[in-house]
């Protein structure tokens, strides 16, 4: 018999033959990414109060909320100089791996970037588009429970590929503690000004400008709730990437891959924090059983054992399917932010996922891969988002103009269309304008 309760583990058992299991899966993968009206009115104040008095506001919630004691935004602002001491001072082998996913990053990026083009038409209208990099871009980087040197790379790089000209850093300095990897990072990436601010005061300083902060066109970058809710609430004065969630991993196993690995790969999201999801699927139940075990042996060799416990308590899953097609339909019901194809012959399971934000295929493909070095971005969307959005890259860092160059000729036969189609939408100005250009043959 299936078991459906939680485990001693305390992640769930479910099984799709059981009568309440739509309720339970939609209850396990209900996440609001952004707050509630409390914490909605405190990043209103922030933002207004940032908006209002720049810097100064500025450093007085960097020596609130990050228990600081600085007197100027001078004492918040990093150069050049400091990112590339922090380079130098890494130890070696930090140093070698930092550069080699840094430029494993890049190549894939490269390959993302597009160009303009246009084309001539018989009369010798011209159509086509102009692709452009945003002038300035910024980048948010969690400065909170964990340190991430690997999202610097991943999200300054595309905008430096991009040919953005100028990028900015905002990472939070809790207690004054700097981390240097970070700060080599942006060194590896291109980055042009750090400012060690964070929060949704950051976020603001980023939309708004202050009199240091230069305000910048796009913010991408994940952060806590106050981030998401800043992000929120700027947008539209710049643009964002996503409103992101907590991590998540979705693995499909066959029982071919050992159930130790598995377990390790369930940990490697958990581990983020207590909200992050790892969800197992497979249609072989004494497979489930056996990963269930290794997660009971393995939990206490973690260093973020009490984290791990709670996220897999909390919103972790084991579920046992009917087949493989059910297994389809779970990855597409779910669009996981990472999902982990962990079966015999991955490729021919390719064409029915169509909600994932980023695919690792096979048994020897472990997500933390695709988070550090592979090349592809591990900015991905979150909480479902799968079905409408893709992952960070260079396209987020461009803008596209349409190109229209009209002929005489061209200009003529076009305005005949465009008339009728304006006067049917009572716009005589339009249809006028466009009657003008009309030539008399």
């Amino acid at each position: 018999m299936t078991k459906t309760l939680a485990s001693a583990t305390g992640i769930a058992r479910l099984a799709t033959g059981d009568a309440d299991f739509d309720d339970r899966l939609d209850a396990l993968l209900a996440w609001e990414g952004v707050s509630d009206a409390e914490i909605q009115g405190r990043v209103d104040e922030i933002i207004a109060a940032v908006k209002a008095r720049g810097d100064a506001a500025l450093v007085e919630y960097s020596n609130r909320f990050d228990r600081l004691s600085v007197a100027s935004m001078a004492e918040l602002t990093l150069g050049s100089a400091r990112l590339e001491q922090a380079y130098r001072g890494l130890p070696a082998a930090q140093r070698d791996a930092l550069a080699a996913a840094a430029e494993r990053i890049r190549l894939y990026h490269a390959r993302q970037k597009p160009e303009s083009w246009h084309y001539t038409e018989a009369d010798g209208t011209v159509l086509g588009q102009q692709v452009v990099p945003l002038d300035r871009a910024g980048i948010y980087v969690p400065g909170g429970k964990a340190t991430y040197p690997s999202s610097v790379l991943m999200n300054a790089i595309p905008a430096h590929v991009a040919g953005v000209r100028e990028i900015i850093m905002v990472v939070p300095m809790p207690d004054g503690v700097l981390n240097e990897l970070v700060l080599a990072a942006a060194h590896l990436a291109g980055v042009d000004h750090v400012f060690t601010i964070g929060g949704a005061q950051a976020v603001a300083a980023l939309a708004h400008g202050t009199e240091t902060v230069p305000r910048v066109d796009k913010i991408v970058g994940p952060g806590n709730i106050y981030v998401a809710t800043a992000k929120r609430a700027v947008f539209g004065r710049v643009g964002i990437d996503m409103i992101a969630g907590p991590s998540e991993i979705l693995v499909v196993s066959d029982a071919g891959t050992p159930a130790d690995w598995l377990a390790m790969d369930l940990f490697s999201q958990a581990e983020h924090d207590e909200d992050a999801q790892a969800i197992l699927v497979s249609w072989d139940e004494a497979h489930l059983d056996a990963v269930e075990a290794a997660i009971e042996r393995l939990l206490p060799t973690l260093e973020r054992e009490a984290i791990v416990r709670e996220s897999l308590a909390g919103r972790g899953a084991l579920i046992h399917c009917r087949n493989r097609a059910e297994a389809v339909e779970l990855i597409n019901r779910i669009a996981p932010e990472h999902l982990e194809l962990s079966v015999a012959d991955p490729d021919s399971w390719l064409s029915e996922v169509r909600h994932a934000g980023a695919i690792f295929m096979g048994r020897y493909t472990a997500e933390a891969l695709g988070d550090y070095c592979a090349g592809p971005n591990h900015v991905l969307p979150t909480s479902g988002t799968a079905r409408f959005s893709s992952p960070l890259g260079v396209y987020d860092f461009q803008k596209r103009s349409s190109i229209i160059h009209c002929s005489s000729r061209g200009a003529s036969e076009l305005g005949k269309i465009a008339s009728v189609l304006a006067r049917g939408e009572s716009l005589t100005a339009h249809a006028r304008s466009a009657e003008y250009r009309i030539e008399e043959r």
